[in-house]
């Protein structure tokens, strides 16, 4: 074997290797993937141009991104949720719930809380979005109390709490229509360069806070401790229960986050509809990032990338033309896949 072959080798292994064993490293190859087959796949014959074509790639790319940068964050979330040992079933009825309460507030018409009062304009809508957060932190932190202290199991509490809050929050807005403000619209579709990328900022600065929260606080090692090995973190002198309330607080306090950047992306909330399925997007956008089901293993960078992945699988099973009602069996398909390709090492 000559140099030339033995180094061909060397790479070869080393790619193997670093497919099985980092979870960074393969769910950064799907992503490429899925970013080359949406390039190919965008119809560039109305160009009359290379730069109208990188125009239209950049565009729907960002529109992508807009598109899914509430669920991204909520994504962010259930990180920490999983890797604590945890999951989290009823952030979609959460987000309607704290969207009720914000847009009863800021309404502009005289149901309004706030314009009964004379308080309109920007005091109304930071009043509005710290009691939608204040709420938010508040169901989060029952469902804490409840998988903590309750020592009942999450997916129990979590599913409980998805009746509860859509349910409760139905019965009391079905008569009552509140109006968004218009102005308040601009929080999220405000344009920068042209662009309507204010939620992909959001997203990002979420999504940094979280990381250096992860890698660097004690709080982040302490959920890490957590997730790995509940007992031995006790020993350690953790308070397990205490963290595991506060992971299920971060999570309500970014469902109020998702929750605000819905109302002003869309103007309204369908609280029949809004957040249906988030929980699973985002759980399958956590596992596709490498974050280990069983807890203690995983990463915000990993879930940004699982994010980004999926986000261009269901924008490429619309451009390619599949049946809606195929699209849900393409999807889980291809999470099961992406998750099983990834190889990670044996419990």
């Amino acid at each position: 074997m000559n140099g030339k072959e033995k180094q061909n080798k060397n790479v070869l292994s080393w790619l193997v290797s670093q497919w099985k064993n980092n979870s960074l490293f393969s769910i950064g190859l799907v992503l490429l993937f899925m970013v080359i087959l949406q390039t190919l796949a965008l119809n560039y014959s109305a160009c009359e141009s290379f730069g109208e074509c990188v125009e239209l790639w950049i565009r729907n790319f960002t529109n992508v991104l807009r598109n899914n940068a509430g669920i991204g964050i909520i994504s962010l979330g259930m990180t920490f949720v999983i890797i604590s040992g945890g999951i989290d079933l009823a952030v979609g009825s959460t987000l309607v719930a704290v969207g009720a309460v914000m847009m009863v507030i800021m309404d502009a018409n005289t149901i309004g809380t706030l314009s009964r009062f004379g308080i309109t304009g920007v005091p109304a809508y930071l009043i509005a979005i710290v009691a939608g957060i204040l709420v938010g932190l508040v169901l989060g932190g029952f469902t804490g109390s409840l998988v903590s202290w309750g020592m009942i199991p999450p997916f129990i509490v979590t599913l409980g709490t998805q009746k509860i809050f859509r349910s409760v929050t139905q019965h009391f807005m079905q008569s009552v229509n509140p109006k968004v403000p218009a102005p308040f619209c601009k929080l999220a579709n405000a344009e920068i360069g042209g662009y309507m990328i204010l939620p992909i900022i959001y997203w990002i600065i979420t999504a940094v806070i979280l990381y250096i929260v992860a890698q660097k606080t004690v709080f982040g090692r302490q959920v890490y401790a957590v997730g790995s090995n509940e007992r031995t973190a006790k020993l350690s002198g953790v308070n397990v229960n205490k963290v595991k309330c506060k992971v299920y607080i971060l999570m309500g306090f970014l469902v109020a986050l998702t929750a605000t950047l819905t109302i002003a992306r869309i103007g309204s909330m369908d609280y029949a509809n809004a957040g249906a399925g988030y929980e699973l997007d985002a759980i399958a956008s956590v596992v596709v990032g490498g974050t280990s089901f069983s807890g203690g293993k995983g990463s915000i960078q990993g879930t940004v990338m699982g994010v980004m992945t999926i986000a261009i699988m269901n924008n490429l099973l619309n451009l390619w033309g599949v049946p809606p009602f195929l699209r849900e069996a393409f999807k889980g398909a291809i999470i099961i896949i992406a998750v099983l390709l990834q190889k990670k090492e044996k419990a």
